[in-house]
């Protein structure tokens, strides 16, 4: 991800904060503090123009919603390497945290690889396959009437979804694989050109995920793919399809895709 970033889309190196389990520094582990300062991080003074980009692979998992925000019930979270500790972090604080404060003219991306991660940013509208095979907006805003959006600007989610039932992957080595849904995203960021709707960008990761993501990143060329040609893909989140969430509805088979 972090190559896609520089490489691809000209985002400085020094811009970007990556917090890993193989850190020795302790603030650079994926602890629950430091995912919340890194979060506060990314958006602190954000203005008209800025890009963001958050991205997390990890583990998710959902618990029971307790102040009835929620359609299904339930919250998503996402969960730090810590969180058997410290508890995961819920889609309520991650709202509040990155969503909340864009401002007018402020886009963010964010990029999320776990488990019932579907609608971990509570982003009002989610856009998923109908049976039909056409993309298709639903509205997720909470029966509660509570805000989910943001100050003015733009934030999207592409997260995965999952019946449940999959096979969840195991993996040996948790440094040398990366996750079904960080190799669906970049191998389509990649392989589709440049000013490419977000629907043809869903649709080409769509058909990643069924293809198995072709097992690597052998036939991804240029310098964005060949770090990764050494890595495995495992789909330890058990994600199934991709799916887009949106604080504001849009035509994906019109709007350019653009970080």
């Amino acid at each position: 991800m972090r190559n896609l970033l520089c490489q691809r889309f000209g985002f400085p190196a020094e811009c970007i904060i990556m917090l890993t389990d193989d850190q020795r520094d302790p603030f650079r582990l994926p602890t629950k503090d430091n995912i919340r300062m890194a979060m506060q991080w990314l958006v602190q003074g954000c203005s008209y123009g800025d890009s963001l980009v958050f991205h997390f692979s990890g583990i998710g998992a959902q618990v029971a919603d307790d102040d009835g925000d929620e359609v299904d019930g339930y919250d998503e979270a996402l969960c730090p390497m810590d969180a058997f500790q410290r508890g995961p972090i819920l889609d309520d604080e991650i709202n509040e945290a990155i969503v909340r404060p864009l401002v007018h003219g402020v886009r963010l991306h964010a990029v999320v690889d776990a488990s019932y991660s579907a609608t971990v940013l509570d982003l009002p509208f989610l856009c998923r396959v109908a049976r039909n095979g056409y993309w298709q907006w639903e509205d997720q805003r909470p029966p509660s009437g509570a805000w989910k959006g943001t100050s003015g600007g733009q934030a999207v989610l592409f997260s995965g979804y999952s019946d449940g039932k999959s096979n969840f992957a195991v993996m040996p080595d948790a440094y040398g694989s990366v996750g079904a849904m960080t190799h669906s995203f970049v191998r389509a960021v990649e392989c589709e050109p440049r000013g490419v709707t977000y629907g043809r960008l869903l649709t080409s990761m769509r058909t990643i995920m069924k293809c198995g993501g072709g097992g690597g990143y052998d036939d991804l060329q240029g310098p964005i793919g060949a770090p990764m040609q050494h890595h495995q893909v495992a789909n330890f989140s058990g994600v199934q399809e991709p799916n887009l969430s949106s604080s504001e509805m849009f035509d994906i088979y019109r709007k350019p895709f653009v970080l």
